[in-house]
């Protein structure tokens, strides 16, 4: 009983990231706006940056996930 609270408080506590991820993919986007509206004509290689910040970002949060499963479902 005490082994399954714990399981179930440690898979929340590792989804916590995921609070983090979504302030920082608001980051990237929000960032690429003010670029582009700074300077338009490199909207092109601003969004490839942007894509490219968002999967790392994004790669955190299956991170986050991929530790929650393991500790639910493995322990």
């Amino acid at each position: 009983m005490i082994l399954q609270a714990a399981k179930l408080i440690g898979a929340g506590l590792s989804t916590i990231a995921l609070a983090g991820v979504g302030a920082g993919i608001g980051t990237v986007f929000s960032a690429l706006i003010t670029s582009v509206a700074r300077n338009p004509h490199l909207m092109k290689q601003l969004f490839g940056y942007a894509i490219l910040g968002f999967a790392l970002t994004e790669a955190i949060a299956l991170f986050a996930l991929m530790m929650a499963f393991l500790i639910l479902f493995t322990f």
